[in-house]
């Protein structure tokens, strides 16, 4: 079993800068792929980012690409999310996952592309 735990998340002002981290336990991190989520009240939890094992592949979603960044360090476990120009809709509950499921290079992008889940990370971006 994989377990993940974000990290990261805070208060910060429309137009400021967070970087979300998830550190996952396992022998073989780079094998997962590695995504982001995030839910706000009321709404279905959408995708954001999400990586291949490699690092090599990433996909974003649209209203997300030119302002987050997703990387990953496999010799630290760990995934990031770098989020720029933050704005007030950004505000959500943010979660990782990781997924053998779409295979080597792949990312998925659905909920149910992913196996694990992290217990997610609050930001809150005032206006």
């Amino acid at each position: 079993q994989v377990q993940l735990v974000e990290s990261g998340g805070g208060l910060v002002q429309a137009g400021g800068s967070l970087r979300l981290s998830c550190a996952a336990s396992g022998r073989t991190f780079s094998s997962y792929a590695m995504g982001w989520f995030r839910q706000a009240p009321g709404k279905e939890r959408e995708f954001v980012a999400g990586i291949s094992g490699s690092g090599a592949g990433t996909y974003y979603a649209d209203s997300m690409k030119g302002r987050f960044t997703i990387s990953r360090d496999n010799a630290k476990n760990t995934v990031y999310l770098q989020m720029n120009s933050l704005k007030p809709e950004d505000t959500a509950v943010y979660y990782c996952g990781a997924s053998l499921r779409p295979g080597p290079g792949r990312v998925a992008v659905t909920l149910d592309g992913y196996e694990y889940w992290g217990q997610g990370t609050q930001v809150t971006v005032s206006s």
